[in-house]
């Protein structure tokens, strides 16, 4: 069964200007896991480049897609704390070009999500501290993942099993995910 986000991507004028659903899913993902809670009124706009109109026809039409969204931030955000997110659908590891668009694209949202809850991140978990590693970890393995054929490059010059270690970073995402989001949480309820 299709999601409502899916369903909406299907009108061609409105995939153009939105992100797509693989984007999407790592924007929301992202606000999911920040320490502090974003409304997503703060945030919902960058779901179509941050412009002050939203390319809806009708307030109907972007309150369903607001529905959509905030659909994907609660199953997301329980997940992350359940310790059951796993990748959506779609995201895989590729034989022919490492990963999958959706990796890919699920990656790049993830980033662009992570802009905007960055200085909550950076004020819980400082550079001189040892959650910041957990953090850098959590964003190095995003950004591998998001440009995989730059990694593959600089993992052969360290002759290094590249693809093996994209697997295994792949499969650690969840995992290091949860615990990062959890780990944030901790630290908020703790100051």
């Amino acid at each position: 069964m299709p999601s409502h986000l899916s369903t909406i991507l299907q009108n061609a004028q409105l995939a153009d200007q939105l992100l797509s659903e693989s984007q999407t899913r790592g924007f929301v993902t992202a606000m999911a896991a920040a320490p502090h809670l974003i409304d997503p009124t703060e945030w919902l706009a960058f779901m179509w480049g941050g412009e002050e109109t939203s390319p809806f026809d009708s307030h109907e039409d972007l309150e369903t897609y607001a529905k959509a969204i905030i659909e994907i931030w609660n199953e997301a955000r329980a997940a992350l704390f359940e310790s059951t997110w796993q990748w959506p659908e779609g995201c895989a590891l590729d034989n022919s070009q490492i990963v999958t668009d959706a990796t890919s694209n699920f990656c790049e949202g993830m980033l662009q999500g992570w802009q905007l809850a960055r200085d909550d991140w950076e004020t819980i978990m400082p550079p001189d501290s040892e959650d910041n590693a957990l953090l850098g970890g959590v964003l190095l393995s995003f950004s591998l993942l998001f440009d995989p054929e730059t990694a593959l490059e600089a993992l052969k010059e360290q002759n290094a099993d590249a693809l093996a270690q994209f697997e295994e970073i792949f499969n650690a995402i969840p995992v290091m995910l949860c615990g990062l989001t959890q780990r944030g949480a901790q630290l908020v309820a703790a100051q």
